[in-house]
């Protein structure tokens, strides 16, 4: 049985839709020796978020903030506002996608569809390195 926890600074990135998943499988080497198991992916930050979407088109990343931007506006009655008005509206938006993934691990790599990467949401201007813990368990036996 494996287990391996380490945290994992994602490099700063502007508002959008950003793909990780290199990021995160470079910070979990293991995952080569894991034959059956899972790997936590937790984000520890509340003005961003994960999701599992569409790794090919920049469209949709792209798409994706436009939607976020449209449904939760900066010009609203926040009263929330001392650290901008790009931070409140930033926190509902983490609410909507949340901050972690539980991803399957199969025969040394992560178990994602053919279309699917891991999406870091940054929902500040200048939020600034992200920083994720990473739990891989598994088996290395048949």
């Amino acid at each position: 049985m494996v287990w391996v926890q380490r945290t994992v600074s994602l490099r700063p990135r502007p508002r959008g839709f950003h793909l990780v998943t290199d990021e995160i499988e470079g910070g979990m080497p293991e995952l080569a020796e894991v034959r059956v198991g899972l790997l936590h992916v937790f984000l520890r930050h509340t003005s961003a978020g994960l999701t599992l979407n569409e790794n090919a088109s920049p469209d949709v990343r792209r798409d994706l903030r436009t939607w976020f931007d449209g449904a939760v506006p900066e010009d609203y009655a926040w009263t929330h506002t001392l650290e901008g008005p790009d931070d409140m509206p930033a926190h509902v938006k983490a609410t909507l996608v949340g901050p972690d993934l539980t991803i399957p691990v199969s025969d040394g790599q992560l178990a994602l569809g053919t279309w699917q990467g891991i999406t870091l949401c940054e929902h500040r201007d200048r939020g600034g390195s992200r920083e994720v813990v990473l739990t891989l368990t598994g088996t290395d036996e048949d």
